[in-house]
């Protein structure tokens, strides 16, 4: 609908109070490269990025997720009976067009697909010799089904299916990265590879934007449940259900800082974005490479994560290997738990949420730790999680990623009042209103504007910045209420975002 017919009215505007325009931003932290990681792996790291002109903050998000989705279902860290969790984790990296998200990502993403395409070449004389196998076992089935009938009809025994019928299950495809699947697709995946998969995407604001409430998301359960590794069944359309026992599926992405802002904007808060790592550094200085880059030290270190291989119960049902934790460990994550509760006093919304997800991600990250140094030949394989990897993880976590979900998220900073008021404040500029009523407000239906308990305060608090004025437009001939106009001020318009 239209906007109202603009009434003419200049007022004398004050200076306004612009951070109602703007976040303000938290400078980001430092990357605790050398202190979290091994040395083989910081140094890795540090030369993927000067060799890919991009922070090396961008390179470590992608390694954690693409090592934790190669993990996947073979083990998960377990700090005590009835709590364990997957150990993938979902990685959002954030930065303008020349940042160098996807020359970051594509460090991990090569190597890794270098190995699926050795992998699925093996596959593919499997399939080939399985096809043929299955070509021979139509015509022993049809065969088969005559002889049966001839038997019925003579009143003899019905012979048995002979072996020959059945050419074996299908040979799987290895998918060990998708970067645009359906739901349905990806519930197949699964079903053929109940390690996990990885779904890489350059640019996430449109799959992320499809997940919200209010554009009918349908797939946001699936995604829900993916990050922990629940149970699951997917319903397809004229053929059967496809069940999966554990969804486990990593996310790795870009997002452009104005994306991400419109985004927080439009969306409310399910938990789906506190489940992303925010990376979001200073882009890398301009320099050329003064050394080769060792590309095959993760090749060879992602090889032998795909080694790891899923124990069979008693049922004959594939399951993650359990890792414990050690007791100091455990001590250390109930340490941090209790610095956890602490910071979530005072906040809430998105960052809240975040932080309810913080001790389950240091839980996942310390085994992720371990085994890429067991990956990498530098410590062995780990039947443990100890207190040195636990703390590693918990420094990474809270010293690092939390400072940086302030950062990332400081759009949705602040009181629910507050929080309206930057909605309302994007919904006036994007839909370039000069003059509009709390109805026009209240059509649109963006989070945190549904209705007039929350776009009264955010009035207020607009009227209050001097960045809208309030019109008392006299009623028409016929009488009624006066008209409740906001006009204004041209600053919101001319400001930089």
């Amino acid at each position: 609908m239209n906007a109202p017919e603009s009434i003419p009215f200049a007022p004398d505007w004050p200076d306004a109070d612009m951070r109602l325009l703007r976040a303000d931003l938290p400078e980001p932290p430092v990357l605790p490269i050398d202190d979290v990681f091994s040395p083989g792996w910081a140094a890795w790291m540090k030369g993927a990025a000067v060799s890919k002109g991009a922070p090396p903050d961008y390179v470590m998000a992608a390694l954690l997720g693409v090592c934790g989705s190669l993990i996947g279902n073979t083990r998960w860290p377990s700090p005590w009976a009835g709590w364990a969790e997957p150990p993938i984790v979902w990685s959002v990296i954030i930065g303008n067009p020349s940042a160098g998200k996807s020359p970051a990502m594509d460090a991990v993403l090569v190597p890794l697909k270098r190995v699926e395409r050795a992998m699925r070449e093996a596959a593919q004389s499997e399939l080939t010799e399985w096809r043929a196998k299955a070509e021979v076992a139509k015509l022993a089935e049809s065969a088969w089904k005559e002889s049966v009938k001839a038997a019925i009809k003579a009143g003899d025994e019905p012979p048995a299916r002979p072996s020959s019928a059945d050419p074996g299950a299908e040979p799987h495809m290895p998918r060990l990265a998708v970067s645009d699947a359906t739901v349905e697709k990806l519930a197949v995946i699964m079903a053929g590879q109940p390690r996990g998969t990885l779904m890489a995407r350059d640019e996430l604001a449109g799959w992320l934007g499809n997940m919200s409430r209010y554009s009918g998301g349908s797939d946001r359960p699936f995604w829900l449940e993916a990050y922990g590794g629940r149970a699951f069944s997917v319903e397809r359309m004229g053929r059967d259900p496809v069940y999966i026992d554990r969804l486990t599926i990593g996310v790795l992405g870009g997002i452009q800082p104005d994306r991400l802002r419109s985004l927080l904007m439009k969306t409310d808060d399910d938990g789906l974005l506190a489940r992303f790592l925010p990376v979001w550094p200073h882009p890398a200085p301009v320099k050329r490479p003064d050394a080769m880059h060792d590309e095959a030290f993760a090749e060879n270190a992602l090889r032998r994560l795909l080694t790891l291989n899923m124990p069979t119960d008693e049922d004959g049902h594939q399951r993650p290997w359990f890792i414990p934790f050690a007791e100091d460990a455990r001590n250390r994550l109930d340490r941090f738990r209790q610095l956890v509760r602490e910071r979530e006093e005072g906040t809430d919304g998105l960052l809240l949420s975040f932080a309810g997800k913080m001790p389950g991600l240091a839980v996942r990250i310390s085994l992720v730790i371990g085994m890429m140094e067991w990956a990498s030949g530098e410590d062995d394989e780990p039947h443990e999680i100890t207190a040195s990897h636990f703390e590693r993880a918990a420094r990474l976590v809270a010293g690092y990623f939390w400072p940086m979900a302030k950062r990332s998220y400081a759009d949705r900073a602040g009181n629910p009042a507050q929080r309206s008021a930057r909605a309302l404040a994007a919904l006036i500029r994007e839909a370039g209103w000069k003059q509009f009523t709390a109805r026009d407000v209240r059509r649109k239906q963006r989070a945190h504007l549904q209705d007039m308990e929350t776009i009264n305060p955010a009035l207020r608090v607009l009227e209050t910045a001097d960045l809208v004025k309030l019109i008392e437009v006299p009623p028409g001939p016929k009488g009624g209420a006066p008209k409740r106009l906001y006009s204004v001020n041209p600053v919101v318009h001319e400001a930089d975002a």
